[in-house]
């Protein structure tokens, strides 16, 4: 499903971001990504959204060069891919139902409102569909980004650090939630920096410092030695 191939990327200061990056995730992995702030992690998921461009290699998602400059579908791209985030970014004036619903009438999903209750039921928060982001917790909010990133059957959830801004027991409740998500064969990348987790739930763990991949171990362990 995605495939980097010597992928590199400089910053203008002319030290690497990406350094000679190769590795292949398959349809329906779990992979977590970790690494020290800075380590090339959130550049590593901004490529795959094309968000960024490397300056060396190819970036190919289901088989599609998505790094290429004659690349014409970034917007249909994004629309595969779920992302979830640290800091949420929720629409706040808008109720839980209406922010899963905005991405679905994007791609002029033929029952938006259903299928966003579908999702918000996955998440564990269908009762909640009709409050808005500062009526819910943390926790809450973080579960209504996930069944955003969800919602219309999207196969890719790309989350960077999506535990960060959570207590340890909502904490736990998150990674279950993705555990349920990925039953369903979902692909999952998840950046994070808890050891905990990556310990607890024994997936394959691509390991990257300064910029290169130091390790990537099936049923690996959070570890930044080499």
């Amino acid at each position: 499903m995605i495939r980097f191939e010597n992928v590199s990327m400089q910053y203008s200061s002319g030290t690497f971001s990406l350094n000679d990056i190769s590795f292949t995730i398959e349809q329906g992995q779990f992979v977590f990504l970790i690494g020290p702030s800075g380590a090339g992690k959130t550049s590593l998921l901004r490529l795959i959204m094309r968000q960024l461009i490397p300056d060396e290699g190819s970036v190919f998602v289901e088989d599609e060069e998505v790094s290429s400059r004659n690349f014409k579908s970034s917007d249909e791209l994004r629309k595969k891919i779920g992302t979830v985030f640290q800091d949420f970014k929720i629409i706040q004036d808008r109720s839980a139902l209406e922010n899963v619903m905005v991405g679905l009438e994007i791609v002029h999903h033929k029952n938006p409102k259903e299928e966003a209750m579908n999702a918000l039921s996955l998440a564990g928060i269908e009762k909640k569909a009709g409050f808005f982001p500062l009526q819910l917790s943390a926790g809450e909010q973080q579960r209504l980004a996930i069944a955003r990133a969800i919602a219309g059957g999207r196969q890719l959830i790309l989350a960077d650090e999506p535990t960060g801004n959570v207590d340890p027991v909502t904490m736990w409740e998150i990674v279950h939630l993705f555990r349920k998500i990925h039953d369903d064969k979902r692909t999952i990348i998840f950046a994070t920096h808890n050891a905990e987790i990556v310990n607890a739930l024994k997936q394959r763990v691509i390991t990257i410092k300064k910029g290169k991949i130091v390790k990537d171990k099936q049923r690996g362990s959070y570890s930044l030695d080499l």
